[in-house]
């Protein structure tokens, strides 16, 4: 395989239109041979990076590019060191049988061009549209989810490995949607609220108000922060990181927002999806009945971080294509207040 050391050209720029530049890419890198026919598409909708299905005649490929911006929102600018972190958590994270094999294959890395070549997992389906009721947990692939985090968790990371498992930008990336703009007080989201959602600025502002709500969201914010280890985690475990296989299996996908951090942040984040997606009271149980069977886990630090989530996926710029009403939104935000304050449980 030819290492990013062995070229001195431009990095390459991925592009679904261009095939003659993938074909020569795919040839430069190895996985393809001179004169073999290429073809390309979209593969998802890459909310944070260019993502590409590449077929060739014997095997499909997906390649996945970290541009200095959000693929989604392209004012929004983003590290593209992030690809750098997904490939070293892909590595690390081979180091267990049962994390890799719930997992696609890292195949190749390319430093200078920010670009991952991974296995396809073609035949799996996104789990996205759960928020829209069509598609539900079932309580195996709760339990399956809850053997992943555990297995992932427990890959404690070297001291002498953690430095490059901070992931520090991205993680202020994260830090400001997740901690910080949802709950300023200078309108700067009002407009898009409003018109998502109308009157839901207002019933925000009752939660920007609320100063005890505030400073533990800050505290916990810090936290998030300041966390080096041991333990890794994904960094953005909801729906739109896992996929479905034809036998009905997960595969988790989208690491780049992983670090060394709190396991309960995993944790509380998928719990937060599951209200989110209006999953019911039994399927909100068993996920935290299996996933809290480590009794080293800070239940009340799970629904704090739970109840952060749900109050930045309302009121913050990474939307769900949920189909909740004003009033729905409203009772999910006395959710978040009751959790991030007294580390309770939300009822479904």
């Amino acid at each position: 395989m030819i290492t990013n050391s062995d070229s001195a050209a431009r990095p390459f720029q991925l592009a679904r239109e261009d095939i003659g530049g993938l074909q020569a890419y795919l040839v430069e890198r190895g996985f393809a041979q001179d004169g073999e026919t290429v073809t390309a598409e979209l593969a998802g909708e890459g909310n944070m990076n260019c993502v590409v299905r590449v077929r060739l005649p014997n095997r499909n490929l997906i390649l996945k590019q970290a541009r200095p911006w959000v693929e989604k929102y392209p004012s929004i600018a983003a590290p593209v060191e992030r690809a750098a972190s997904e490939a070293r958590f892909y590595r690390f994270a081979a180091r267990n049988p049962l994390v890799a094999a719930m997992m696609p294959r890292l195949l190749d890395f390319d430093d200078k061009s920010a670009l991952l070549v991974m296995e396809d997992l073609f035949a799996a389906e996104p789990l996205i549209d759960c928020y829209e009721g069509s598609r539900r947990f079932n309580q195996r692939q709760l339990k399956e989810l809850a053997k992943y985090t555990s297995a992932l968790h427990s890959l404690a990371v070297p001291v002498n490995e953690r430095v490059g498992f901070r992931n520090t930008a991205m993680r202020r990336l994260n830090h400001e949607h997740i901690f910080d703009l949802p709950l300023r007080r200078d309108g700067v989201l009002s407009e898009m609220l409003e018109r998502i959602t109308p009157g839901l600025d207002h019933v925000a502002d009752d939660l920007r108000q609320d100063s005890k709500y505030c400073d533990t969201v800050r505290s916990l914010g810090e936290r998030y922060l300041r966390q080096n280890g041991p333990s890794l985690i994904h960094g953005d475990l909801f729906p739109g990181s896992l996929l479905q296989t034809g036998s009905g299996e997960l595969r988790i996908i989208d690491p780049e927002f992983c670090f060394c951090g709190d396991p309960e942040f995993d944790i509380g984040v998928f719990y937060a999806h599951l209200l989110l997606s209006e999953h019911g009271e039994d399927a909100v149980s068993w996920w935290l009945q299996v996933a809290l069977e480590n009794k080293k886990h800070s239940d009340s630090l799970v629904f704090q971080y739970a109840g952060v989530e749900i109050m930045r996926r309302i009121l913050g710029v990474a939307q769900l294509p949920v189909r909740l009403s004003l009033e729905a939104k409203r009772r999910l935000l006395e959710q978040s207040r009751a959790m991030v304050l007294r580390g309770v449980k939300a009822t479904a």
